[in-house]
């Protein structure tokens, strides 16, 4: 059975590029929601607080501390 070999390929085939408009909302959502995020991680439960009670203390309270910010 005689086997045919592709030639190698020379080239790269460029990247599409994507449209800052297409980027831009989805960049923007998810900066708003790593900084809500380091929000409750950082600074809940102190003269901020928007919630009440320790419960949001107690669920972020590891990654409070490998994040270097002191709780207690």
């Amino acid at each position: 059975m005689a086997q045919s070999v592709a030639p190698p390929a020379t080239g790269r085939a460029a990247p599409a590029a994507l449209p800052v408009r297409t980027v831009l909302p989805w960049a923007v959502f998810g900066g708003i929601l790593m900084l809500v995020l380091l929000y409750f991680v950082g600074a809940e439960q102190g003269a901020t607080s928007l919630l009440s009670g320790t419960d949001v203390h107690e669920w972020v309270h590891d990654g409070r501390h490998l994040l270097g910010f002191p709780c207690h």
